[in-house]
């Protein structure tokens, strides 16, 4: 699979950041993770609508033309013929002077890159990462910023624990999201998740979710939730752009409830139903 690269198709070997980019040296741009399906990027308007929100936190919006940009990902999947992939689009600030002040005219990094579509994995095991917690006062947290450290921690940790994810809790102790995914509960007919505020992603497919759930018989509910209420709910689940719903089987060892499958099944219809129409 070739590179995009500001407007360029590029082999992976010719593709190369510049080492004043302020993305590379600051973690100083957001990205985006897209599932791409029968040659297009499902819920690409809520992509972008998030890419471009990121951009404004970060305050170099103006500097990103999204009607290009849009223009840019249909020839690119075009070129490559792909048809199921995973598409990871990045836009960094670009070069700039040293230090931390950005520059007065940015001139931003943009580029693309196509990846296989991984294959199922689940039900899962999850750690409570102690290493790090996420920050929800922080915009960071909202937004999809190219600093990850604070996750890849989180996972290495539960990766040494022999766990396939993990739970980030925020500075107050209650759930924020896993390393690279929404939290879900099904519990008493209501399908919980922690709110914004308290440091959850604004997930494309936590958005689309959250939509389908009294299609799915169930009341959605964002509120905080606490590691004990994992024990007590009826299914947990984790969701993506990527993965869509995956259930998960354990939590530090201790066995996790999953009497709720009808209803898990019925949303999974409901989101296959979405990317069907698309």
């Amino acid at each position: 699979m070739r590179v995009w690269q500001d407007g360029r198709l590029l082999a992976l070997e010719d593709a190369h950041v510049a080492i004043a980019d302020r993305g590379l040296l600051l973690g100083d741009g957001v990205f985006e993770t897209m599932a791409v399906h029968r040659g297009r990027v499902f819920d690409l308007d809520a992509h972008l609508a998030r890419l471009a929100n990121g951009l404004g936190v970060l305050g170099f919006a103006q500097a990103v033309d999204l009607v290009k940009l849009r223009t840019g990902i249909a020839h690119y999947l075009a070129s490559e013929e792909a048809a199921a992939a995973v598409l990871r689009l990045t836009v960094t600030r670009g070069p700039g002077p040293r230090g931390l002040p950005p520059p007065e005219a940015p001139r931003p990094a943009i580029f693309m890159t196509l990846a296989p579509m991984p294959s199922a994995r689940e039900p899962l095991s999850l750690h409570v990462a102690t290493v790090t917690r996420r920050n929800e006062h922080s915009p960071l947290s909202r937004i999809k910023a190219l600093p990850y450290l604070d996750n890849v921690l989180a996972l290495s940790e539960a990766r040494a624990r022999g766990a396939d994810d993990a739970l980030m809790l925020n500075t107050r102790g209650t759930i924020a999201c896993a390393a690279a995914a929404n939290v879900f509960m099904i519990r008493d007919g209501y399908l919980e998740t922690p709110p914004v505020c308290d440091g959850a992603l604004p997930g494309t497919m936590r958005a689309l979710v959250l939509s389908l759930a009294k299609a799915a018989g169930l009341a959605p509910a964002e509120r905080s939730l606490d590691v004990s209420g994992l024990g007590e709910a009826d299914h947990v689940f984790l969701t993506n752009s990527v993965s869509r719903a995956i259930e998960a089987r354990q939590c530090n060892d201790a066995p996790l409830k999953r009497e709720a499958g009808a209803a898990l099944d019925r949303l999974r219809i409901l989101i296959a139903a979405r990317f069907a129409a698309a």
